[in-house]
């Protein structure tokens, strides 16, 4: 299979970068600033519609993975000009070079297009984003759905594992970082999530893609854990002084945009495809297993 992944540069874009190489699909991919030292990297920005059609049609892939978006949630609020040239515009442009060639399209998306009213939610529950960044998201969702493209919609949260030295950190890794130097980590103890495991994700993906799925699929991890307690579980895994952990409130931070405590449930995932998500005790002794292949 012939694999384009759009943003193959970024955190996770990367990760299936090296996912679909090492079940040896053919994979191009696209990079804004950072290139990778596999696969064919394109560079493109998302914004150029003619560059994107044209790069697209002419590399006539089976498969799009667009992974590119502006995930900075407090950005997204105080600029959402940015939020809307990357996370709808560009979107747009690749949806249109899509229909040209009539393929099927895979787009990243996120808990926060729900609002966090619910104590859980399934991949039918209405969506009603509470920020800029999940309206983005959710009108990305709206497009991919009404496109008339084959799709999978796939929402995650709080994806974790190593990175690429410009990647932005994740919370396992700030934990590990920080508590290695000795300092105090400050940790939220209001904002819940349920953290994922990035090869767990890539892997489902990679399996949902065999069997030819589609709709939309909650590929996230199977723990719903404050960010605090999650940092108690990151020091206990890699054997870090949990002491230095301090638990905060989200009120002191002053962000622009208001987090929501949203429980994504895999249970859709696992029941028709029996495809299971770690929790993230589990995910992170892998992670930490794979330290060598970072």
């Amino acid at each position: 299979m012939h694999v384009l992944v759009i943003g193959g540069s970024g955190f996770i874009g990367s990760k299936l970068v090296y996912e679909f190489l090492f079940h040896k699909n053919r994979v191009d991919y696209t990079y804004f600033t950072n290139k990778l030292n596999i696969g064919n990297g394109k560079k493109l920005d998302i914004r150029e519609k003619n560059s994107t059609v044209n790069l697209i049609t002419r590399l006539n892939p089976d498969l799009i993975i667009h992974t590119v978006a502006l995930t900075n949630v407090d950005m997204c609020e105080t600029n959402q000009d940015l939020a809307n040239a990357i996370n709808i515009e560009g979107l747009e442009n690749v949806i249109e070079s899509c229909k040209k060639i009539n393929r099927k399209i895979i787009f990243l998306s996120t808990s926060f297009v729900f609002d966090g009213k619910k104590s859980q939610y399934s991949e039918n529950d209405a969506k009603s984003p509470s920020t800029y960044y999940g309206l983005t998201k959710s009108l990305g969702e709206k497009i991919i759905q009404k496109s008339g493209l084959p799709f999978l919609i796939l929402r995650t949260d709080q994806p974790y594992d190593w990175k690429k030295p410009w990647h932005h950190t994740n919370s396992v890794l700030r934990a590990i970082e920080t508590l290695k130097k000795g300092d105090i980590l400050n940790e939220i103890k209001d904002w819940w999530n349920v953290p994922t495991y990035v090869p767990d994700f890539t892997n489902a993906l990679y399996r949902l893609t065999t069997l030819d799925a589609t709709g939309i699929f909650h590929v996230s991890g199977s723990d719903y854990v404050n960010r605090y307690d999650w940092s108690l579980k990151a020091a206990q895994v890699f054997g870090l002084d949990q002491s230095l952990i301090n638990p905060i409130f989200s009120h002191e931070l002053n962000l622009s945009a208001k987090r929501v405590n949203v429980n994504l449930s895999n249970e859709k995932l696992f029941k028709l495809y029996g495809i299971k998500m770690n929790g993230i005790v589990q995910g992170m002794n892998k992670m930490k297993n794979n330290f060598i292949h970072k």
